[in-house]
């Protein structure tokens, strides 16, 4: 009776740790096209802009483009990127399109390309999933959910304060 039990809860913690690392994969496909833990970070009240890291595989023989993306839980959603320029970092829009190359991959990263979800109807909460559409030239849209993750989650990212910016597309100067 003592090693039925004990094979019991070995099988019952394998089956939790499998469900577990399901949960934490966090992974979409469709075609030729992988989706790799999109995620967020919760948003104070009041502050008008969210982002959108993930990473995209294109497991095809041909170039695709990202080149939109739409939430309801945003009016709008665009790609940008950020750069250090003369000791200021900035951000600016993607125009075009963001390129993934043919057996490539291109990620979303903090201090990097982003999604800027614009003019939030809701701020972010943590644990929240938000429904995203990804919208790409050469490759089928693919519905995905951001998970929103904790600010300590990654405490060697500085966070950027978008509050103050602009929507107008223009680029955007970081005041830090």
């Amino acid at each position: 009776m003592k090693k039925l039990i004990t094979l019991l809860f070995a099988s019952g913690a394998l089956i939790a740790s499998v469900f577990a690392n399901v949960a934490m994969a966090h992974e979409y496909s469709h075609g030729n096209i992988d989706i790799d833990h999109p995620w967020s970070r919760p948003t104070p009240p009041g502050t008008p802009m969210g982002v959108g890291y993930l990473v995209i595989r294109n497991h095809g023989d041909k170039e695709v483009m990202l080149v939109g993306a739409s939430t309801p839980r945003a009016n709008h959603v665009s790609i940008h990127e950020t750069l250090m320029k003369d000791g200021v970092m900035r951000m600016q829009p993607v125009k075009n399109g963001l390129a993934v190359p043919a057996g490539g991959t291109v990620e979303l990263e903090p201090h990097s390309y982003h999604l800027m979800l614009e003019q939030l109807v809701a701020p972010l909460k943590e644990g929240e999933l938000i429904p995203l559409t990804l919208e790409f030239k050469g490759a089928e849209a693919i519905d995905v959910e951001l998970s929103v993750q904790s600010l300590d989650a990654d405490m060697d990212m500085p966070d950027m304060d978008h509050s103050g910016h602009k929507m107008d597309h223009s680029e955007h100067k970081m005041d830090h």
